[in-house]
Formats: structure tokens, C-alpha cells, sequence
């Protein structure tokens, strides 16, 4: 009975180990495409930043309608670099970009290629920070 029990243990912390491992993976994935669709945005390569979401994805943006797709999300992204939009910054009270701060969730997922991709993208500024 002893030598089931620890094989059992040792399974169980296999098991830990290895969905640790795979989390970590998966965080420094993910953190790596949060830079390179920043680098992409920052290039004004709206084609780049939307190849990093899935074919299915949706945006959400503030004070818009729902954007479906990568099509016309890639549409989407392009009318803010033409806006002159960076990232973290929206239009102030006299239509300078300002920083904002919000709340902001993503949900990703994993691609038959293996890599993280974005599928759901959500954003909304709090309002005691709208100027």
C-alpha cells in the first residue's frame, strides 16, 4: 500500500510540475506577443497587430460597436494608426492624445499551430479618468 501512495504523490506532483511548466510557457508566450503586437502597432502595420488574433476573434472597444473577425479587425486597428492613436493614449477633451487608464481583458487561445493568439479583446476607460 506504501509504494502505491507514493507513486500516487509522485504522479500528483508530476502532474503540478508539469502544468506549472506549461502555465509559465504559456505567460512568456503570451508576454511575447504582447511585444511584438505593441512593435506592429507602434509600426503602423495594422496587418502585423491583426494577424495576432484568431480568424473568430472579437473587439470590443469603448463607445463602439462589437468588430468581428480578423478582417475587419485589421480594418479596425488601421483607423486608429491613421487616427494617430498610440497605445494607452485616446483623444482628451481637445482631441490630444492623453494617457488613459481603464480596465482591459483579453482572453487568448491556443491555435492548432501551437502559438497564443487573441480572441477576445475588451477595453473601457474608468470615467474619473476621462478628460
Amino acid at each position: 500500500m506504501r509504494t502505491i501512495s507514493t507513486a500516487i504523490l509522485g504522479l500528483a506532483v508530476s502532474i503540478g510540475l508539469a502544468g506549472s511548466v506549461e502555465a509559465q510557457s504559456a505567460r512568456s508566450d503570451i508576454e511575447a506577443a504582447l511585444v511584438t503586437f505593441t512593435k506592429a502597432f507602434n509600426a503602423k502595420d495594422a496587418a502585423a497587430v491583426a494577424a495576432h488574433y484568431t480568424e473568430d476573434a472579437a473587439i470590443l472597444p469603448p463607445d463602439s460597436r462589437r468588430v468581428d473577425g480578423r478582417d475587419k479587425i485589421q480594418q479596425f486597428w488601421q483607423g486608429a494608426i491613421d487616427g494617430g492613436f498610440p497605445i494607452l493614449k485616446a483623444p482628451g477633451k481637445d482631441n490630444n492624445p492623453v494617457d488613459q487608464a481603464g480596465k482591459y481583458i483579453v482572453i487568448w487561445k491556443k491555435g492548432t499551430d501551437g502559438a497564443w493568439q487573441l480572441y477576445r479583446d475588451i477595453w473601457n476607460a474608468d470615467p474619473a479618468t476621462q478628460q
